[in-house]
């Protein structure tokens, strides 16, 4: 399998070759605009092991200023790689033998066929931060993924196990900065937590203590969910994309006011000096009997997304601010902020409207699946023919 990342790369979470040096432009060398291999995450590669294969990211999760790559070749190890990690790529010794991983910006969870470990990445103790026993999943009825564990699920700070009531059926669960998005065994959608940009769906701005289901997705089979800084995302059994939450940078894929005219008043610099005609606002020419556009800044309830007319939605993931989806048939579309390029268009410009990666098609990649750290991408791709959209 082959890791590409691109997007913010101020402490090599990406590459060595992103962090500045002294001489450097710090803008463009925290920016990752092309995407870059990842030929091992956790400093210099280890060449014998890559060439026969026995090293490669299976799962990837990404903070702030950290990426891990859990690798279950030989026994399943995690690999650190961004602020604080060991230069010299060992690997977390204490990760060996582990099955699912989950990086937060100070702690890092691993799971294990019998046990729940966080550990402080921050800190480096000889001992995790906290702990508990955890039946195989075959004892415990149901194939979880962190930061799901039997009877709750594990927060990125203290305290780190919170219940969830049996009755829900997690099977997938995903924490945004302020809420959370739960999908039961059924397919139904819960959210929970603060709701002030319209994150839980539920058509109102007002937070919700105890998971409630999204009533707009009655009805609807859902396949998977995720979250970003403060909006959410879902993807049906049927290939639908359904967005809701804030938009004030595009991320929903919806047009978003403050980006474009943000955009205009770029593009007017470079005529005319802001002295000679002033700010910008949009609508000021708007002549008798136009029909104005329709901007959002908060879509409070699930809005069905369609970013391309001829294939269906595979995986979603969400950034801070920016969002990226895997089609069908193997491309990657990517939308929102994209000021460290995390967008991958070649700029770093931002983008209200999905837009499909160039790249992996004219390499010919067929991307399976993409993980969005808050300001970087990271997309999973097989080298084969791809029957694009």
């Amino acid at each position: 399998m082959n890791c590409f990342g691109f997007g913010f790369n101020a402490f090599g979470q990406i590459s060595d070759r992103g962090k500045p040096s002294q001489g450097d432009d710090e803008e463009h060398s925290y920016t990752c605009l092309t995407p870059i291999r990842l030929k091992h995450l956790g400093g210099r590669e280890e060449v014998a092991e890559c060439q026969q294969g026995r090293v490669g990211t299976d799962q990837l999760s990404a903070c702030w200023s950290r990426t891990a790559s859990l690798c279950l070749h030989d026994q399943g190890r995690v690999f650190l790689s961004g602020f604080g990690a060991d230069e010299n790529g060992n690997h977390m010794s204490a990760s060996l033998g582990c099955q699912d991983a989950l990086l937060g910006e100070r702690y890092l969870t691993l799971g294990f066929r019998d046990r729940v470990e966080c550990w402080d990445v921050q800190r480096r103790d000889p001992a995790p931060a906290w702990s508990m026993e955890s039946p195989p999943e075959e004892e415990a009825g149901a194939s979880r993924r962190l930061p799901l564990v039997p009877g709750g699920y594990i927060a990125s700070k203290p305290p780190f196990y919170r219940p969830l009531s049996p009755q829900l059926k997690a099977v997938s669960l995903a924490l945004g900065a302020e809420h959370a998005i739960l999908l039961s065994g059924s397919g139904t959608v819960f959210t929970w937590g603060i709701g002030s940009h319209g994150q839980l769906g539920h058509s109102e701005l007002t937070p919700e203590k105890e998971p409630r289901p999204v009533e707009a997705l009655w009805g609807v089979p859902i396949d998977s969910v995720s979250t970003g800084g403060w909006h959410s995302a879902c993807v049906s059994a049927g290939g639908d994309l359904y967005v809701w939450g804030w938009n004030e940078s595009g991320q929903l894929g919806l047009p978003s006011l403050a980006m474009r005219t943000s955009q205009e008043q770029k593009r007017f610099k470079g005529t005319a000096s802001c002295q000679e005609a002033g700010p910008v606002t949009r609508g000021e020419e708007q002549k008798e009997g136009e029909s104005q556009d329709v901007f959002i800044s908060i879509q409070a309830f699930p809005a069905l997304l369609d970013i391309t007319d001829s294939c269906d939605v595979a995986k979603v993931s969400c950034g801070s601010r920016h969002t990226a989806a895997v089609t069908t048939t193997g491309d990657l579309y990517t939308w929102g902020w994209g000021e460290y390029g995390q967008l991958c268009h070649g700029t770093a410009s931002s983008s209200d409207e999905p837009h499909c990666v160039d790249f992996f098609r004219q390499e010919g990649f067929r991307v399976v699946d993409v993980v969005c750290g808050p300001w970087n991408t990271f997309a999973m791709a097989t080298k084969e023919e791809v029957a694009h959209c």
